[in-house]
């Protein structure tokens, strides 16, 4: 077993030695009280701008004002409902949760734990997770502003005025919120995305008279404060974190700095954050378009970032470097080739807070049709689904479309991030096989999801929640909740603390072929190398053209004595009706499989008891799977 010290050699070599660097130092200066200088806490109030100098800049938004937008309405029972929800103290929590926070919410108390932060101390002196304050994301879901999509939405198609109820809102939260003090300003990240959720508001209702001269002095020195805090703290995210938050971080910058000219550093701020935005996209997304957090959920968020980014720049004569254009051109070949043409689904697969930015439809949460057609209008390109473009029709792009582009049925391959794909009329095979240059998130390399006629049959258990007892995180990210092989009760790759895994998992090598009569895969990891160096997870599928019949068969190869090779499947009981599913040993022995109880997380901080299915073996386990 990996001691202490290979642990520490192991994370060094994993993570780099800037990143240990930057970890080191940055704990130093919090400690020290040295980082907290930087920040000023609840500086005094100044005006950079009038709201008549802001209104008569040359910079364009996504639109002009609330007037300029001319799409059809449609208003619907489901948006009624969100909107009536909203106006009682009601939010959906994560896209899941129906959480009543009141009336008069305070923006500080955590209504999962009940636990109320202190806004009086500096944003260095609070933890992201403590026992007693629990997940601190529940604090920070409201006060991203997300919510107000759903009050402009009302606002538009059902002619109601919602302007005076936003904007209370946004106050609110000002004065409850000093700059630099409380949970709020823990995170840049959730920083930035209310600042763009902030713009947004400010330019729907452009010319209402809810918007005067005192609400947006408040807000342009509030958005000024944010602003000045996610420039001088951009490398924790650049540097520490190096995920979807850097992207989001750096973009607000370069808009900030576009949208907001006046204030003092915003020349600075568009062309760093430009820049900055221009170099997370090309390391974040690979060249074949996935994405180095090896996530569905956070790669849309990264499809809508870019399709803020690339409308914006567009409205305004700018233009981003090459390799943005060609990531994201990919990034929506990638995702809609792993798109369930039924219901507008992707596999649950990878770490899902339940993040939709910016909800311009009243679509399912997972259904990603409407923010993948924004992209691709964005870039000039269309998917054909009809009833999905409402969030184009706010970005402006409808018109855009030039061409359309459609998977086709049979192999695909995505090299870079380690996904191959079957597709056909009627099925979808999703296999994960690949090298971690970056951090992963799951420990779920060989991983098969299986979806038929818009079903996910086989399915990957989701994320549940971050911040939680330590034995349900490791279940949710760890291999026992995805449909692959361990050891025993030992995951593929060893636990660390949090978002931290050592010891990642490799693939040894990999392929998809198509033949006449079948689709083959043939891939093999390096895995379970803390246990013991040079065991191999090889795993062969074969999927029968034509018909939802699949062979599956899993050989380790150098694994310690003692540990037995455990092949897990997970799906509904509704599903597992409809699961036919046996197992042999290399000798052609039937192995028994046992049904056991397990859990599934469809939705962040929501989690229900599903089926898992068993089958152990020694070396070789070979599994025919067919679905009635």
């Amino acid at each position: 077993m990996a001691g202490k010290i290979d642990k520490v050699l192991n994370l060094v070599g994993n993570m780099g030695g800037r990143y240990i660097a930057f970890r080191a130092r940055h704990e130093f200066l919090r400690r020290t009280g040295l980082l907290k200088r930087k920040f000023p806490a609840a500086p005094a109030y100044k005006q950079y701008i009038t709201l008549n100098e802001w209104k008569l800049q040359p910079v364009r938004f996504l639109f002009n004002d609330k007037e300029s937008l001319l799409f059809p309405k449609t208003p619907t029972a489901d948006l009624k409902e969100r909107y009536e929800q909203i106006k009682s103290g009601k939010l959906l929590l994560f896209n899941s949760i129906l959480a009543d926070l009141g009336k008069n919410y305070d923006w500080v108390t955590n209504p999962d734990s009940g636990y109320k932060y202190d806004v009086k101390k500096h944003w260095t002196e609070i933890p992201d997770y403590s026992k007693e304050a629990g997940d601190i994301k529940y604090v920070w879901e409201k006060s991203r502003f997300s919510y107000i999509y759903d009050l402009i939405r009302y606002d538009y198609h059902f002619s109601v005025d919602c302007a005076t109820t936003v904007f209370a809102d946004i106050l609110s939260w000002i004065k409850g919120n000093p700059v630099n003090c409380g949970p709020n300003y823990r995170c840049s990240q959730e920083m930035s995305l209310r600042i763009l959720n902030w713009t947004f508001a400010l330019h729907y209702y452009r010319n209402s008279p809810a918007l005067t001269e005192e609400v947006f002095n408040q807000m342009q020195y509030a958005i000024y404060w944010h602003l000045h805090h996610i420039y001088n703290n951009i490398n924790f995210s650049r540097i520490a974190v190096r995920n979807n938050h850097a992207i989001t971080e750096t973009l607000t910058l370069y808009l900030g700095g576009l949208l907001y000219p006046s204030l003092p550093g915003a020349a600075v701020w568009k062309k760093k954050g430009k820049a900055w935005f221009e170099q997370e996209i090309a390391y974040q997304i690979y060249e074949d378009g996935t994405f180095l957090q090896f996530s569905m959920n956070y790669h849309r968020v990264v499809v809508q970032l870019l399709t803020w980014a690339i409308t914006i720049a567009d409205q305004n004569k700018e233009r981003f470097s090459d390799v943005v254009y060609k990531r994201a051109k990919r990034t929506f070949h990638y995702l809609r080739t792993c798109l369930i043409d039924e219901n507008g689904m992707l596999p649950n697969y990878g770490a899902n807070d339940g993040a939709l930015f910016f909800r311009l439809s009243s679509t399912d949460y997972r259904d990603y049709r409407p923010q993948l057609q924004a992209l691709a209008a964005a870039l000039g390109t269309e998917l054909q689904f009809n009833n999905f473009n409402e969030d184009s029709h706010w970005y402006g792009t409808f018109e855009n479309a030039r061409k359309t582009w459609q998977p086709a049925n049979g192999v695909h391959i995505f090299p870079d991030g380690g996904y191959y794909i079957m597709r056909e009329p009627q099925t979808l095979t999703f296999i994960k096989c690949g090298s971690y240059k970056d951090r992963p998130q799951h420990a779920d390399n060989l991983h098969i999801d299986i979806w038929y006629k818009g079903e996910n049959i086989l399915q990957d258990a989701g994320s549940y929640k971050y911040n939680t007892d330590d034995a349900t995180i490791r279940y949710f990210s760890g291999t026992a909740s995805h449909n692959t092989v361990m050891l025993g009760d030992k995951d593929q790759m060893l636990k660390g603390g949090r978002f931290i895994w050592y010891y990642w998992s490799q693939r040894k090598n990999a392929s998809l072929v198509e033949s006449e009569k079948s689709f083959v895969f043939d891939g093999a990891i390096h895995a379970f190398v803390y246990l013991q160096k040079g065991i191999v997870h090889r795993r062969i599928v074969t999927k029968v053209k034509g018909k939802p019949e699949w062979s599956i068969r899993d050989e380790v190869s150098g694994a310690p004595a003692g540990l037995p090779m455990r092949q897990l499947w997970h799906l509904s009981d509704a599903r597992y009706k409809k699961l036919k599913l046996t197992a042999k040993n290399e000798s052609g022995k039937d192995l028994k499989v046992i049904k056991q109880e397990g859990w599934n997380s469809s939705l962040y901080g929501q989690k229900q008891k599903n089926t898992e299915l068993v089958v152990t073996g020694v070396s070789i386990i070979e599994t025919a799977i067919e679905i009635g």
